[in-house]
């Protein structure tokens, strides 16, 4: 290790060998459970020591062989969720319970015992629809909704739980006989790593002996299964063989394998599975290194066996078995029952949005401060991201120096294309001390900052959990004095090596202070350990409360950003929110907006996710779209892939197609490693440089719809970014599409990923549905395939008959210049002839909108030729003096005589209009109705139709305006129409070029 404070550390560092990552088969903790459950040894239940208290029902599991009892507790909480916790009855020391992850303690509800079988115990919500039927011998449990099975858990008897014991060197000759009753070789102890595991150069001590867990859920009749990132595999989890696990081990992998079941930077250990009428999940609580089997059983007939002349068929149910293996800890698990999609979006969010928490801080001078005590914000769910986190964001590892910043950032203004953020790697350093500037290449950070902001600009800078050992180094001596780093077996503090070389990693386990730091990214967070066991820190380090590192290896990136964000919210003293960008991440990353009082506010901040590092081929490009799809189902909403590929020099049309995807995914980001060629979006030429603007300018004029879905992500969990089988849930197609996804329910975007393509085949699903082209406005009857051509110019998008997608009708230098500009409106109608949308607003920085109620949330609807604007929430009141500029009507099959508004003054105004019947579109332009106030918008196709169509419409939904309908101004308004027709309309052939 002394030689690393000497030498330089380069990226031939991080760009490790494949062959040092290890496969299922190189893990001991996999061999023994496959090994023990060769033999078929079950466990019971005793029905004898069931006993209920104030918040769950207990009884013991005890294994035929070992007679070792185990501890089980079954809870009911709210929202049609079970948890199931198994744990040793009597450990010789507590086992590790992940905290922090769930959102305090969850609301329990009372399980009622119902008469059963004997030999068994059944266990029923308070409606009675849902009960857990427990078989005592061998243990099994039923999950039964409406008396239909639908998930079996140790239905296989895989249930493993391996005892702590004495540490070794301290157990008697007898007990040693004991335990070689099981393993009756040193070879073999050796081979399974009961007390020692080797791995190269590499030994993990295991002090108190093997430790791991494991248990078997059998799903009835799902066939879909989804979620437990990350690994860059397809969106729809896969059969494994033998030694082909998912794999769930948070590590940093230079340039990935794709369509590979190895762990990488982050992993959630949640499950959803679907079938047609049904979605659950299954959330497992364990922060350990994890592996997940899956085998599905398909439906198949078979014949019973022959009674007479005629032999009775019967058709077996399909079932999908997952079988779950973690490293350490207990088993505690969540069973989501839905039954909807939403359904279980809503009850994993109701288990891992907001926490109440002591969070390390270190300020961002060096200086270490005293910890505030901070309380759960039952505010809902994950909060809204500020505004400028969904603009476009520009990296590269490094910008050299302050002028290259202020000529990249110059570059943009030049060829007009928007951008929110410079971001700053890790050379902006003084020799990789994070929390310092290199003085030569910038020399006046302050200056640039000032630079950016002018131009309402933000600029985020690295920060990485290794800290150089340094005795001159403030950062490091305050940390060490204080106790704030890992230590090794010894006691001394863990040393490992990284960018700065010599390093030691913070303990964000550690509730004694807290670190405070302003628009970073967090990386190498796995945490990424050069040279150390599969790049990373070696399992037997300990952390606060004398845990070793195996028991929360998964959680430790977790605890890096949440000490991030809480540094953020002290930095602004709670006036603003902050954004924090994770490599590593756990379940319940997303509550970055998690909530918290801070001098008796409330506040809560919003965190993204990337795919890390990816490379410069039309393969990732492809492969990012299932990668995103599952962190976005998994709660994880704001998630993005580097653009262009972090790696490698991208073509040119694979640049530009990247862009087009990227500007309809979360997080957009352009980002590239050192030695790559320079790739700003005007290096490529005009005519690509225009294709690039396009795309992020089209990012920027739908900036409104996504502001809304994140809010419907922060008050109903829903995912930004969806699979089309959470949209259609009942339409078998949809469910193992991964090239194309839903942005919300109202666009359907399908990226082009392979080279010159000239068409693409996009899947349109609903048979009731109707779908516009974005580009054309060309409508398409949905449940089929259609084939769409695709210049470079063109990536398919198409906006769902039936919703209203607000837009922003100019596009400035960035988020901030756009507060104040007009809004559009783009209605598709339904095969109904109607449309509903939303828009959520509010000042986009500050948390007012908790505490102070101020946003504005508004309803848009059309209904029987008439637009409505009004509140969607009484309670929300924020002044906008913004307009809506346009409105633009897709699908209306007949050209109107007229159009007026009428506004909530009582004021009716005719408006001018061109129609097109090519596209059978209507445009209305230089409109002037407020966003914030209710209006009226009346298209008049004939006076019979919209009499009685407006009459319908208002009896059925009431006048906006107080003081009545627009009838009595229908016949003014047609008047003023007759008498000047030059408002009248346009004509179709004047129209259809617009």
């Amino acid at each position: 290790m002394e030689a690393a404070e000497k030498e330089e550390i380069s990226v031939k560092d991080e760009a490790v060998d494949k062959n040092i990552f290890r496969d299922c088969n190189r893990i001991a903790f996999y061999r023994r459970q496959k090994q023990w459950l060769s033999k078929k040894s079950t466990y019971q239940v005793l029905l004898d020591s069931v006993t209920t208290v104030e918040d769950s029902t207990r009884f013991q599991i005890i294994n035929e062989a070992s007679k070792v009892p185990l501890l089980a507790e079954i809870y009911g909480i709210e929202g049609n969720i079970f948890r199931l916790k198994i744990n040793e009855e009597s450990p010789l020391k507590p086992r590790y319970e992940v905290p922090d992850v769930l959102t305090s303690k969850p609301s329990t509800v009372r399980l009622i015992p119902c008469s059963g079988d004997t030999g068994s115990l059944i266990l029923a919500d308070e409606k009675g629809d849902l009960k857990c039927h427990i078989t005592a011998n061998p243990f099994k449990v039923d999950l039964v909704s409406e008396e239909e099975v639908v998930m079996s858990i140790n239905s296989l008897g895989q249930l493993y739980f391996e005892h702590l014991q004495i540490l070794h060197k301290q157990r008697t000759a007898k007990e040693n006989e004991e335990e070689t009753s099981v393993d009756t070789s040193q070879e073999n102890q050796e081979d399974l790593g009961l007390w020692e595991e080797k791995f190269g150069k590499f030994v993990d001590i295991k002090a108190n002996g093997p430790s791991s867990i494991g248990l078997d859920f059998s799903l009835h009749e799902f066939e879909h299964l989804y979620g437990i990132p990350q690994h860059a595999e397809s969106h729809q989890l896969k059969n494994t063989e033998d030694g082909d696990a998912y794999r769930l081990y948070n590590l940093d992998v230079y340039g990935y394998q794709i369509y590979d079941k190895m762990g990488i930077y982050g992993s959630v250990p949640y499950l959803l599975a679907h079938k047609l009428g049904r979605t659950i999940g299954i959330f497992w609580l364990n922060a350990s290194e994890t592996l997940v089997e899956i085998n599905t059983e398909p439906a198949v007939e078979y014949t019973l066996t022959q009674i007479g002349p005629v032999a009775a068929k019967q058709k077996a149910r399909s079932r999908t078995h997952v079988h779950w293996m973690s490293e350490s800890g207990i088993i505690d698990f969540f069973m989501l029952t839905g039954p909807t999609p939403s359904d279980v979006f809503r009850q994993y969010s109701r288990l891992t949005d907001g926490v109440s928490l002591l969070l390390p801080r270190l300020e961002c001078n060096g200086t270490i401060s005293a910890h505030r005590n901070f309380r759960l914000l039952d505010s809902g769910t994950q909060a809204m991201p500020p505004l400028f986190s969904l603009g476009y964001h520009q990296c590269r590892w490094n910008y050299e120096d302050e002028q290259d910043v202020k000529a990249v950032d110059a570059g943009f203004d030049e060829h007009d294309i928007p951008y929110d953020a410079m971001w700053l790697d890790i050379e902006h350093t003084e020799g990789k001390r994070y929390f310092t500037w290199d003085k030569k290449r910038f020399p006046n950070p302050k200056k640039m900052q000032e630079l950016l902001r002018s131009k309402k600009r933000k600029l985020v800078v690295i920060s990485d959990p290794h800290i150089k050992i340094d005795p001159d180094y403030s950062v490091y001596v305050k940390a060490k004095e204080q106790g704030f780093f890992v230590r090794n077996q010894e006691g001394e503090d863990f040393e490992g090596v990284c960018w700065p070389g010599l390093s030691s990693y913070l303990d964000f386990t550690n509730p004694k202070g807290s670190t405070d730091i302003l628009f970073l990214w967090n990386d190498m967070n796995e945490p990424s350990v050069f040279r150390g066991p599969e790049q990373t820190m070696q399992k037997d380090a300990i952390h606060h409360g004398n845990w070793e590192h195996r028991e929360l290896h998964n959680i430790y990136g977790f605890y890096h950003q949440m000490a991030t964000a809480e540094g953020l919210i002290q930095r602004s003293k709670g006036k603003e929110r902050p954004f924090v960008l994770t490599r590593s991440f756990f379940a319940g990353s997303q509550k970055y907006g998690f909530g918290v009082h801070v001098l008796s506010m409330q506040y809560s901040c919003k965190g993204a996710v990337w795919t890390g590092d990816n490379t410069a081929e039309w393969s990732y490009l492809k492969i990012s779209i299932p990668m995103l799809l599952t962190l976005s189902i998994t709660g994880i909403s704001f998630c993005g892939a580097d653009i262009g590929g972090f790696i490698g020099n991208p073509e040119t049309e694979l640049l530009v197609r990247w862009y087009q995807a990227g500007a309809y995914q979360p997080f957009f980001r352009g980002h590239a490693t050192m030695n790559t060629k320079r790739r700003e979006p005007w290096l490529f030429g005009e005519e690509h440089t225009r294709l690039i603007r396009e795309a992020i300018r089209e990012r920027y004029g739908l900036l409104p719809y996504w502001y809304s879905l994140f809010y419907h992500a922060h008050v109903a969990s829903q995912p930004v970014m969806r699979p089309l089988w959470v949209e259609f849930p009942n339409e078998l197609k949809t469910f193992d599409v991964e090239d194309e996804y839903m942005l919300g329910s109202a666009l359907l975007v399908h990226p082009v990923t392979e080279p010159k393509a000239t068409t693409v085949d996009v899947f349109l699903p609903g048979s009731n549905e109707v779908w516009y082209d974005c580009k054309t406005f060309a409508y398409w009857e949905g449940g089929c395939t259609v084939k769409i051509p695709v210049a470079l110019d063109t990536i398919p998008v198409f906006q769902r008959g039936g919703s209203v997608v607000p837009i922003k009708t100019t596009v400035g230098k960035s988020t901030g210049w756009m507060t104040e500009s007009s809004y559009g409106l783009r209605v598709a109608l339904s095969t109904k002839g109607s449309s509903v949308g939303e828009l959520y607003l509010d000042d986009g920085h500050s948390f007012q909108y908790l505490h102070q109620q101020q946003f504005l949330h508004r309803k848009f609807s059309f209904c029987s030729s008439v637009l409505i604007n009004s509140s969607a929430d009484q309670r929300g009141h924020y002044p906008s003096k913004c307009v809506v500029e346009q409105i633009l009507v897709l699908g209306l099959r007949k050209e109107p005589s007229s159009v007026i508004t009428h506004s909530s003054d009582g004021k009716d105004q005719p408006v001018a209009f061109m129609y097109c019947a090519k596209t059978s579109t209507l445009s209305l332009k230089k409109l002037s109705l407020n966003i914030a106030t209710d209006w009226e918008a009346l298209i008049w196709l004939g006076m019979r139709q919209n009499i009685t169509t407006y009459q319908s419409h208002h009896d059925a939904h009431g006048s906006t305006d107080p003081s009545g309908s627009l009838l009595p101004a229908v016949s003014s308004v047609l008047a003023a129409s007759t008498l000047q027709p030059s408002l009248a309309h346009t004509s179709s052939h004047q129209a259809s070029s617009t």
